[in-house]
């Protein structure tokens, strides 16, 4: 066991403004592919002569909305993925007091699904829906109809997902309060992210406190300035941290 763990056990039972940061690696357990590892999205075959990031890209999506909505059935909606223990960990957290947010770059809805209430999505997620013609809201269930792209029933428009392509900004709002939380924040955990995307990576620079703990299995950019570095499953790692809370 990282000789870590029984610090940050100590330091989580001790405090009550915990914010926790994630990405991709929170929801690997429950069968969500990350994007940047071996076996992850951007390293799969998808027998197109595009890359994965160029298919996630508002460019691909304006001129390739059947293509685009193929490629985000088949390798992001992805049907009967429930929580993992990192999720429940946190949740744990919350109901305890002790968690004020989690800032997340995953899309899946996986925080929410275990009882999450405070979770800024960075990225947007994919339970809603909008035309980028009229902005008719929809949801999953409806754009699941449609063989490729799914179109408005108000004005014939396509109908995208609310999430946030290469070469779109980040919305506003989400960016100042998880800018707000992390300033505030007595404890910051960072974890399953590579921490390589930006803005979203450069968030926790504004984490101004001494309780940095950095959980991931491969190594960071940010490594070296973690007070705590935990090597390892985030899921088996969190439900370890919060195990006596």
């Amino acid at each position: 066991m990282d000789s870590n763990i029984d610090q940050v056990k100590k330091i989580i039972e001790d405090s009550s403004n915990i914010v926790f940061f994630g990405g991709a690696g929170v929801s690997t357990a429950s069968g969500v592919p990350d994007f940047r590892s071996a076996t992850g999205l951007y390293n799969r075959n998808n027998n197109s002569k595009y890359s994965p990031e160029y298919m996630l890209s508002h460019e691909f999506f304006v001129n390739h909305p059947d293509k685009f909505m193929d490629y985000c059935k088949e390798n992001l909606m992805i049907s009967g993925i429930k929580p993992n223990k990192a999720h429940y960990a946190l949740t744990k957290l919350e109901e305890k007091g002790k968690l004020k947010g989690i800032i997340t770059q995953n899309i899946d809805g996986l925080h929410q699904l275990s009882g999450s209430k405070n979770v800024i999505e960075l990225h947007g997620n994919l339970r809603d829906y909008y035309c980028v013609d009229c902005n008719q809201k929809y949801d999953l269930e409806y754009v699941k109809k449609f063989e490729h792209e799914a179109r408005c029933q108000r004005c014939g428009g396509i109908v995208r997902p609310d999430i946030v392509l290469y070469g779109e900004a980040l919305d506003y709002s989400n960016i100042e309060n998880a800018v707000s939380l992390i300033q505030r924040a007595d404890v910051l955990i960072v974890g399953g992210t590579s921490l390589v995307v930006y803005p979203a990576a450069g968030l926790i620079d504004y984490y101004r406190g001494n309780k940095l703990v950095v959980i991931n299995k491969d190594p960071t950019p940010k490594d070296r300035r973690a007070d705590y570095l935990i090597k390892g499953d985030i899921a088996k790692i969190m439900e370890e941290l919060v195990r006596d809370v």
